[in-house]
């Protein structure tokens, strides 16, 4: 090739290496997202079976809250319309805000009080452990046996718990969790995005985890805890990001069993604005490797199959997965100018099987979810492309997240502000209430400039072939990028 840039043949051969054991990884996982969906499909017909109850058992709702005031009023009037006994239902609001919404907060629970409701609005004098402080603060002050908990941007439906408590029937059972649906699916890309996103993760993963005896988690809200699972497990700790993640391991490895309800759902809010999206991920991704470095050696020192201990290793470290894609970015370049100088048929051989488990895979794991989540998948098969993108585009954000998690950097939890969207354009939203500056989003749009220069060199030399690969990456950058920067608008009329 006319670009050519003479190189040693060592370093040359090592380029080429790193670049293809970095595609080799990306297709094993896409192997493993073939076995989950293997998985999943074998246990289609197998259902949980409730048993029966003597009575209906007590309940604490918890609402951990932190500066809410667009949706702490949609909340609290949601949990306490679920339809439940009044005198089994024990609501408490563990507010730590510091802004107005202590006052909505404050005036919900004593409107409601007034009416005979159980609730309680219960302020902590600081915000030690952030929201496991707050959950094992109620914990410790509950009178419900059973603890279901609700985050600010979920609107649990009035029948939420019909047919639920009785998987509690068996005393082996420690938590059940039910599926988030989505209140803004299509309120702009992004939120279409973490819809499609978030079907894979609870319509597929979930499903085939639980129904095959592997471990899985409680995803921090919309599930119901059994007290007792929760206290002979150690409580709640706030040494991670993800104190939920963190729970459900230290529970399971006590010998608790948890239940996954795909059927019953309950809706929440979609970040709607890059940064807030970006900082949930940066916590989650976060989260998962201190949840690692705190559990892995339990498990491979517990008595768990082997498999399970290597699908919960997987699981705790597959988020490793966006360093590994920021590295292939630095590489493409370098690699096009080099790799087709020897052995060009062979390794476009190899490329393209490794291409296939690493990207087809995805989008027949997601057009799977699509379907198990009964949407219309012909509507929804466009967006998957950008589901692939913006997942590369966050891939500077969060390798920084591994990388302080690797290295014990210690973070507060920010939240992810919700505005109880309705509409799809208006008003700016609050300022006050936007996610965290991203100290990432130079380097991200650095890389989208990056990408640019690739897509016109492998046109100019004739690589069709490689554009629709190069547009995924400039695009993921070019979009986490550019919205990282725009303030959001929204609607609430």
């Amino acid at each position: 090739m006319g670009a050519e840039i003479p190189l040693p043949d060592s370093p040359r051969t090592i380029l080429v290496a790193i670049y293809f054991a970095l595609w080799t990884i990306f297709a094993l996982l896409g192997v493993r997202r073939f076995w989950l969906l293997w998985l999943w499909r074998r246990a289609g017909r197998l259902r949980f079976l409730p048993g029966v109850l003597a009575e209906p058992p007590r309940i604490t709702v918890q609402l951990p809250v932190y500066n809410e005031r667009y949706v702490i009023r949609r909340l609290i009037r949601a949990v306490a319309a679920l339809e439940y006994p009044r005198d089994r239902l024990e609501i408490q609001v563990l507010d730590d805000s510091t802004d107005d919404t202590v006052e909505a907060a404050a005036e919900e629970v004593a409107r409601l009080r007034g009416r005979g409701v159980d609730i309680v609005h219960l302020r902590r004098p600081d915000r030690r452990g952030f929201k496991a402080g707050a959950l094992q603060y109620g914990l410790e002050r509950a009178r419900g046996e059973f603890l279901l908990i609700f985050d600010a941007d979920f609107v649990p439906p009035p029948d939420l718990l019909e047919g639920v408590l009785a998987h509690f029937a068996d005393p082996r059972i420690g938590m059940v969790q039910m599926r988030w649906d989505h209140l803004n699916p299509d309120y702009s890309l992004l939120s279409r995005v973490q819809s499609i996103s978030l079907d894979g993760h609870f319509v597929i993963e979930h499903e085939a985890r639980s129904k095959n005896g592997l471990f899985f988690n409680f995803n921090g809200t919309a599930g119901i805890w059994r007290k007792a699972c929760i206290e002979e497990a150690g409580g709640w700790e706030g040494d991670t990001l993800t104190e939920d993640l963190d729970l459900s391991y230290r529970a399971q490895l006590a010998g608790w069993t948890f239940v996954y309800l795909k059927d019953h759902t309950c809706p929440s809010e979609l970040p709607i604005d890059m940064r807030a999206f970006k900082s949930q991920q940066f916590r989650w991704v976060k989260g998962s490797v201190q949840v690692a470095r705190k559990i892995l050696p339990r498990i491979w020192a517990s008595d768990a199959p082997l498999r399970n201990k290597i699908e919960a290793s997987v699981h705790l470290t597959q988020n490793g997965a966006y360093v590994l894609v920021l590295l292939l970015s630095i590489l493409v370049y370098p690699v096009a100018l080099y790799r087709f100088t020897d052995h060009g048929l062979a390794a476009f051989g190899i490329e393209l099987v490794l291409f296939f488990f690493s990207t087809v895979s995805v989008l027949i794991f997601y057009g799977a979810a699509t379907a198990g989540a009964r949407r219309k998948w012909i509507e929804q098969v466009r967006f998957f492309p950008a589901v692939m993108s913006v997942a590369i585009g966050l891939s500077v954000s969060n390798s920084r997240a591994i990388l302080e998690g690797l290295l014990g950097r210690k973070t507060p939890f920010h939240r992810t502000p919700k505005f109880d969207i309705r509409g799809r354009s208006g008003t700016v939203v609050d300022k006050r209430y936007r996610g965290r500056p991203s100290s990432t989003t130079l380097l991200e749009l650095g890389l989208a400039a990056y990408f640019t220069i690739i897509l016109c060199f492998v046109v100019s030399e004739g690589i069709l072939g490689a554009i629709p690969f190069v547009l995924l990456f400039l695009f993921g950058y070019l979009y986490v990028g550019v919205l990282s920067l725009k303030i959001p608008r929204f609607s609430r009329s």
